[in-house]
């Protein structure tokens, strides 16, 4: 790249850089969607420390996440953009192809802290053509929340596939005392698009290619269908989404579920708005000490599974002070990494792993982390170094449909219709047959543009 390779300085050796004749510090703006009282407080307080470690001050401004894309593109366009935006994976290409972002110097970074210090598959959602259009920051993955205990004492394998996880039904489902899953079944819940995505990743099945629209095979399209229903029929009836499903879980009355990682905190009786009940403690540790997650997923047309991602990236614009811009991006994945995922640890996986010296350096203090709303108490007391490993290690294979093929603006439109979430109800509901149900999801996908 043709940015200039930077590090980070001492304290000293910088004070004396910045005192010689022709340096200057900068004045930086960075935009965060991060923007909770708390939340503010801490980011503020790291830019205070960087401002002592190098001389640069940083304006911290929030931004309502639902404002940020119209925000951008109005910078942009005034060329008033900050130094530095924290987005979500959505923003990260088309920023770049728009020319809001500086990839040299964002590829810069991750150069300099280590390419390999990274989780790989953090890195691949933002991957352009020489580099990286973004930095990664932090991230997290959708799981396979299970009843581990249960498991073990039925002879089952993790629900790591497909074939596991029916196997597990065929085990464990036992209505109305436990049931087999609590599979996401109302239509025009976002979770059940969220989860969906996540089953299709699983099977190695996506509806748009680098051309757009991509036809559906259709048998791996069944294998997807027949599973789904599968787990469908191992539920509660009625229409499930995330609410049933924590709450049945949390009774101990369900095998399986699919959750986010923000549940992890509520299953060790950390959050009185969301208490366990398996027994009468709500502050109880026990779900917990039973529960084990699954991130990386397999169908059966694809054996090297996937997980669905959610990745948060910090953006260099292309008005930036770049060079003082890549020092706060170096600075906030490094000597203040921990602090930064200290934000909501919970949510917040460190897609940074360690650096040079010590490759899980920041694994192992981001499980040193307290988490929790009501209690606190870190996740490597909660929950042992393997979960914790597993955990960190979906941001390896996260996934998402069209972010490879640059169609993430499709593939979001397509979810967004919720087409797939009434399809796939009409075939668990017997409605359609899986040939009829294909015809009719590649009919209305295509129709989308």
């Amino acid at each position: 790249m043709t940015k200039p390779t930077l590090r980070l300085w001492s304290t000293a050796a910088l004070a004396l850089v910045l005192a010689a004749p022709g340096v200057s510090a900068e004045e930086l703006r960075f935009w965060t969607t991060e923007e909770q009282p708390e939340r503010l407080a801490k980011q503020q307080e790291m830019a205070a420390a960087f401002e002592t470690a190098t001389g640069h001050s940083v304006e911290v401004i929030p931004v309502t996440e639902s404002d940020l894309g119209t925000r951008a593109t109005a910078a942009f366009a005034a060329g008033d953009l900050p130094d530095v935006i924290y987005h979500t994976l959505q923003y990260a290409l088309p920023w770049y192809e728009a020319g809001i972002l500086d990839p040299d110097a964002a590829t810069d970074v991750v150069e300099n802290l280590g390419a390999d210090t990274f989780a790989q598959g953090a890195l691949a959602l933002a991957a352009v053509d020489d580099g990286y259009a973004s930095v990664p920051v932090d991230g997290w993955t959708q799981m396979i929340v299970y009843r581990k205990d249960l498991f073990e004492e039925a002879g089952l394998e993790p629900p790591s596939s497909y074939a596991n996880v029916l196997a597990a039904l065929d085990a464990l489902h036992n209505p109305p005392e436990m049931y087999g899953f609590v599979a996401a079944t109302k239509v025009d819940e976002a979770f059940m698009s969220q989860v969906l995505e996540h089953v299709f990743l699983a099977n190695g099945v996506s509806p748009v290619d680098e051309n757009g629209f991509a036809p559906l095979d259709e048998a791996k399209t069944t294998e997807i269908l027949d599973f789904y229903k599968a787990i469908a029929k191992a539920s509660p009836p009625g229409e499930l989404y995330w609410d049933q499903s924590r709450t049945i879980y949390f009774a101990g009355d369900a095998a399986m579920i699919i959750w986010s990682p923000f549940i992890l905190d509520e299953l060790a009786g950390l959050r009185d708005s969301a208490p366990p009940t398996i027994n009468d403690d709500p502050t109880s540790t026990e779900l917990a000490s039973k529960t084990g997650i699954v991130t990386n997923f397999a169908g059966p047309s694809n054996p090297d599974g996937a997980a669905w991602g959610d990745v948060r990236y910090f953006g260099i614009t292309n008005d930036a002070s770049t060079d003082a811009a890549m020092e706060f991006v170096e600075f906030n994945l490094s000597d203040a990494y921990t602090q930064t995922l200290s934000i909501a640890p919970e949510g917040k996986f460190p897609v940074r792993r360690g650096d040079g010296e010590n490759p899980t350096a920041y694994i192992d203090a981001w499980a040193t982390l307290p988490v929790g709303v009501d209690r606190k108490a870190p996740l490597g007391d909660l929950y042992d170094p393997a979960m914790i490993a597993e955990i960190v290690g979906g941001l390896d294979v996260a996934q998402r449909w069209g972010v490879a093929e640059g169609q993430l603006s499709l593939a979001s439109k397509m979810i967004n219709s919720q087409v797939i979430n009434r399809i796939v109800r009409q075939y668990i509901d017997d409605e359609l047959d899986a040939a009829a149900a294909v015809a009719a999801l590649n009919e209305e996908l295509g129709a989308i543009q």
